[in-house]
């Protein structure tokens, strides 16, 4: 992305990694302090780490690259969940995310990538169970 408003772009990103400084960004984007300088060099951002971390975190891009809209996607509720409830404890989650310091923040987030990873992964294995279990069951199907 090329654009005068990558300073912006990396402001934003600052604002939801919950970082203050390039360094602390650059690890939380999880490249060098170089990579980071040279955008900031060269004026631009990849598309590719801005939708990643749009995706990832539930945050709009039209927020995140232009700076309009709301910052969060809008989330569905799922069906025994309502909106009022699922408002409010985002509200106190973020009261509370608020409260922490970077270091805690970090800490959630990484244990939160990896419950999701771990997640990914037993969805796989368990795909891969079933095809295995078909292979060698080819009549019971």
């Amino acid at each position: 992305m090329r654009s005068k408003k990558s300073q912006d772009v990396l402001a934003r990103l600052k604002q939801i990694t919950g970082t203050k400084t390039d360094a602390s960004l650059s690890s939380a984007l999880k490249i060098s302090p170089q990579t980071l300088s040279s955008w900031k060099g060269r004026d631009s951002t990849p598309y590719s780490i801005c939708i990643e971390i749009a995706q990832t975190r539930g945050i709009s891009l039209d927020w995140l690259l232009l700076g309009e809209g709301p910052i969060r996607r809008p989330a569905p509720t799922g069906p025994f969940e309502s909106s009022q409830e699922s408002t409010t404890r985002e509200n106190t989650i973020l009261a509370l995310w608020r409260l922490l310091d970077e270091d805690d923040r970090c800490a959630i987030q990484n244990t939160l990538e990896e419950k999701r990873r771990l997640r990914d992964l037993e969805l796989k294995l368990s795909e891969m169970a079933s095809v295995l279990s078909s292979l060698q069951h080819p009549n019971e199907t």
